[in-house]
């Protein structure tokens, strides 16, 4: 475990380290204090420097080596969506309220292409289950967990997660992104959250299903039913962000074009069937079914630089419906 803090709005006393310090997390009864011993006490470190996650684990897998690693980010999180330091940047996750520095959605593939292959990614941070940013790190880890919306405060309940984890430590990835999906969204009960598993390999098979809907929607020139339809989608914090699977049921359901219907219907199942793997919310987003995409009413030129964009036509589909 690595923090970096003077003080916490979770504990009663100063913490007694400054700068980043690493821990071995030990089992206490004290909720009040941080008893679990330092290992390391690296001064102040840029935590939006995606290079310090890269050192930490690298440290780690030599310190506490393991058959299999899951790799947790805990912070803010925005998706990829603009800066709010600067207009058109690519936003992404862990932001340094020192250095004013963050992760940006395309390094977080630069991170894990340093890293390697791990068996799950977990996301504990706001807005970050979307293709846009999954693309990045498809091809270095096997599961991917996340969140549509913005999470409770609280975020992760590692009790929930951990301790079954410890009692079977064999069981497969698979297993375990499904146990961090469920433990987070057993935790949160009837307060809002959504928080979803998506396949890493099965990213790669997105790309044909969502072209084809794309052409196919182009083709059938209905800008004004999708632009109705978007606006009855499921969003969130940031309202650009809409579920993918309730937006193309949506717009099928008043599409006059059967190929739009057709491929509408073949991307949900792909989905539904292929992607994502668990899916659990609250009752108030009965619409949010696991993955959401950037929908805006105008295209963002830095959108082009994500590898998505590079892959899927996605990001054309965009500029063609806001195209006056």
């Amino acid at each position: 475990c690595e923090k970096r803090s003077a003080m916490s709005p979770f504990l009663l006393a100063p913490l007694p380290w400054t700068g980043t310090a690493r821990f071995l997390i030990k089992k206490d009864s004290d909720i009040n204090k941080v008893s679990s011993p330092i290992v390391q006490n690296l001064g102040k470190t840029d935590m939006g420097s995606y290079q310090s996650v890269v050192n930490f684990v690298k440290w780690a897998q030599a310190t506490y080596p393991a058959k299999k690693y899951m790799l947790v980010l805990w912070n803010h999180g925005a998706g990829w969506i603009k800066s709010v330091r600067s207009l058109d940047a690519t936003k992404g996750i862990s932001y340094d309220d020192e250095t004013n520095n963050h992760i940006t959605t395309p390094q977080m593939g630069l991170m894990m292409q340093s890293i390697g292959k791990i068996a799950v990614y977990g996301s504990d941070a706001c807005l970050m289950q979307m293709p846009e940013v999954n693309y990045e790190l498809k091809d270095y880890v096997e599961y991917i967990v996340g969140s549509e919306e913005t999470e409770p405060g609280d975020g992760y309940t590692y009790d929930l997660l951990l301790g079954p984890l410890a009692k079977n430590p064999t069981m497969s990835a698979l297993e375990l992104g499904k146990l961090a999906v469920n433990a987070y969204a057993d935790h949160y009960g009837t307060e809002d959250h959504t928080q979803s598993l998506v396949s890493g390999a099965a990213m790669n098979g997105l790309v044909a299903p969502v072209n084809a809907f794309v052409q196919a929607a182009m083709a059938a020139n209905e800008k004004a039913l999708i632009k109705t339809a978007m606006s009855g989608t499921q969003a969130y914090a940031y309202p650009e962000n809409k579920d993918l699977w309730h937006f193309l049921s949506l717009y099928a359901a008043s599409s006059k074009s059967a190929g739009v219907k057709t491929a509408a219907k073949n991307l949900q199942n792909y989905l539904t069937g292929n992607l994502v793997m668990l899916n659990r919310t609250n009752s108030n987003y009965s619409d949010s079914h696991g993955l959401a995409i950037y929908m805006p009413n105008y295209v963002k030129s830095s959108y082009a630089a994500l590898a998505w964009a590079k892959a899927a036509q996605w990001d054309e589909f965009i500029a063609w419906y806001t195209a006056k």
